[in-house]
């Protein structure tokens, strides 16, 4: 008669063990997430890194030099020409498109 009181108390124990077990795993994944981003964000930051190093390794050149003052201001050196492509600024004028098929002949006298 003893034992029923000590197994439920023992039954309560190991459902409290379960859901601890259950919330640890949840916890463990949303972990396991974030390190995936995190990783894929150092990835990310490598490959910056190094393009960074390499633009800074090619300004440390004359060539380099030359090429991004070219880039960003839009140089030639002297005996080069420069293309300038302009928009042309005047609108052409589009008609809508009428109506076609059997629409068209049925209200040719609008024409």
């Amino acid at each position: 008669m003893h034992s029923k009181p000590v197994l439920a108390i023992l039954g309560v124990l190991v459902l409290f063990f379960a859901w601890g077990v259950i919330g640890f795993m949840g916890k463990m994944e949303i972990t396991r997430q974030n390190r995936k981003v995190a990783e894929n964000k150092i990835a990310e930051l490598e490959e910056r890194k190094e393009k960074l190093s390499s633009e800074i390794a090619k300004l440390k050149t004359e060539s380099g030099v030359e090429e991004s003052i070219r880039e960003k201001f839009g140089l030639a050196k002297e005996g080069e020409g420069l293309i300038v492509v302009v928009e042309d600024q005047r609108k052409k004028e589009t008609k809508p498109p009428g109506p076609s098929g059997f629409w068209s002949w049925l209200f040719f006298w609008k024409k």
